[in-house]
């Protein structure tokens, strides 16, 4: 443990947001529930008025990170989004059947998809002999924070500034960047340096200050420009009623639409919370409440996957506490 809080107050040190992993696990060690379960109780959701996940539990509080790390032996997760982070994943084949697709024909990791991408917008890496952890780093002119994973792998660290737009995660060739290459970003985190998974840990081979994300990798992962919408009309009618509810509705578009990168999506469910009392209450249509919301969201830039998800979650929370209006 004392190595496990030491590593994490380091992490912590550069800026980094951590939270604590299950024991020798990649997965979170809190919360112990989802959002669609969240009943309130938890310490943290009660005192936050809200459902809170692992990324709004990350931290560079020494306080909090020492009495975490002081209970138990928790591995580290770093979440990007806050940490200003974009995490590059280069991982390896996991067995003999698993080869690349016809457009990644000869290469052999993800590794040299990398490389081939780097090369094709003019900043080659300098790849060395030999492949896995054995192999020695394999680096660039702009090389970055790099950490060794358990499978042969590299986590490429590179810095996004908070101006510019919200990258999102990535997956291989599943609108990725290509094959054994994932991307992490806001909603996404990593297992940090100086944990284990199975009993295998995660070293960094590279220890420099990330360097910016280079120009290129922020164009191919920037998100696609979303299409001309049409803007959502509600009739609610006229009188003091129709009024209060169109200030209400007003509000929570301004709450989604102008919260800042990284909390958007928790500005969405708040919102549908609050809609989801007005629809409860019998002053909005639930129909409505939705094509409201997820307008909101995709103004905000947020993804139609977690945009779904995020508001039926909040307008199931918000009917539990129902809000009249008087005529």
């Amino acid at each position: 443990m004392p190595d496990l809080l030491a590593a994490a107050l380091g992490h912590a040190a550069r800026g980094w947001h951590v939270f604590p992993l299950r024991p020798d696990d990649k997965r979170p060690a809190f919360p112990d529930h989802t959002a669609d379960d969240c009943t309130g109780r938890d310490p943290r959701c009660a005192a936050a008025g809200r459902h809170l996940g692992w990324e709004q539990r990350a931290t560079c509080d020494p306080d909090r990170i020492r009495r975490a790390w002081s209970t138990r032996p928790y591995g580290i997760g770093i979440a990007c989004g806050p940490s200003g982070l974009v995490v590059v994943d280069l991982d390896t084949p996991k067995h003999p059947d698993d080869s690349p697709p016809p457009e990644w024909q000869g290469a052999c990791d993800g590794w040299a998809v990398f490389a081939t991408l780097a090369d094709r917008h003019g900043t080659p890496i300098d790849m060395f002999d030999g492949i896995g952890p054995d192999a020695g780093p394999r680096t660039g002119i702009d090389a970055t924070y790099t950490v060794d994973t358990p499978s042969g792998g590299s986590h490429l660290y590179y810095r996004h500034p908070a101006s510019g737009p919200a990258l999102r995660n990535t997956t291989g060739d599943r609108g990725g960047l290509g094959w054994k290459v994932d991307t992490r970003a806001h909603g996404g985190y990593v297992v940090a340096a100086g944990s284990t998974v199975a009993g295998r840990p995660y070293t960094v081979s590279l220890d420099c200050e990330p360097k910016p994300l280079p120009d290129w990798l922020a164009t191919l992962l920037a998100p696609a420009p979303l299409p001309p919408q049409r803007p959502v009309v509600v009739n609610l009618g006229t009188g003091r009623r129709a009024a209060y509810v169109d200030a209400a509705i007003r509000a929570q578009v301004t709450e989604v639409t102008g919260a800042a990168s990284g909390s958007r999506n928790h500005a969405l469910y708040r919102s549908a919370v609050a809609l989801g009392q007005l629809v409860a209450g019998g002053a909005l249509a639930e129909d409505d409440a939705t094509a409201i919301l997820t307008d909101a969201a995709r103004t905000a830039g947020l993804r139609a996957a977690e945009t779904a998800r995020t508001i039926a979650s909040g307008l199931r929370a918000g009917a539990r506490r129902p809000r009249t209006v008087a005529a």
